[in-house]
């Protein structure tokens, strides 16, 4: 399927307040999070904002796009997973982003399947509007997304562990790479 816009611009999520009796999906910013959000409003560009409507990803876009409408997107969520805290995360998610499926977890296929359907639809409303897509998201669910559509080197799992805490993804379809900011 080909994505129509002139830009594509994903948005790691600022780092949120961590706590480990609250499942990741309810995580919201702190303050030093929105401050590293607010410093990404350099991206001063006409834009049509969208982003997963879990609370670390919708506050990044809403601070770091200064007052701009964010359209909040369900299909933009983080991979479903059990909520376990422990110390092995890193592990398992790097684990997951070079294929492993662990038991409890959102298939990559599905995790494909939804994110493809959402940044087609608010790639067409962003064509339209003649606006580069700048899509709010996470780490895992991007990663395995952009695997099915590009080779990431060296691994998709060695892309996701690159990640930082905000963090900007330009995806360039045409050239068949990501360009980091």
């Amino acid at each position: 399927m080909t994505i129509a816009v002139d830009r594509l611009i994903l948005v790691r999520h600022a780092m949120p307040a961590v706590d480990p009796e609250i499942p990741g999906h309810l995580w919201e910013l702190g303050e030093e999070g929105r401050a590293a959000a607010r410093a990404l409003a350099a991206l001063h560009e006409p834009g049509y904002y969208v982003a997963s409507d879990e609370p670390k990803a919708l506050q990044t876009v809403r601070e770091m796009s200064a007052g701009r409408d964010v359209v909040p997107e369900p299909r933009l969520r983080e991979v479903l997973r059990p909520h376990r805290w422990s110390d092995g995360y890193r592990a398992q998610a790097h684990a997951y982003v070079d294929g492993v499926c662990h038991e409890g977890w959102e298939p990559h296929a599905r995790v494909a399947a939804r994110y493809e359907a959402a940044i087609s639809h608010h790639a067409r409303v962003a064509a339209a509007r003649k606006q580069a897509l700048i899509v709010g998201t996470h780490g895992l669910a991007p990663t395995v997304w952009l695997a099915t559509r590009l080779r990431l080197e060296p691994t998709p799992a060695d892309f996701w562990s690159s990640l930082r805490f905000p963090d900007l993804i330009e995806v360039d379809f045409v050239g068949g790479r990501v360009l980091r900011g």
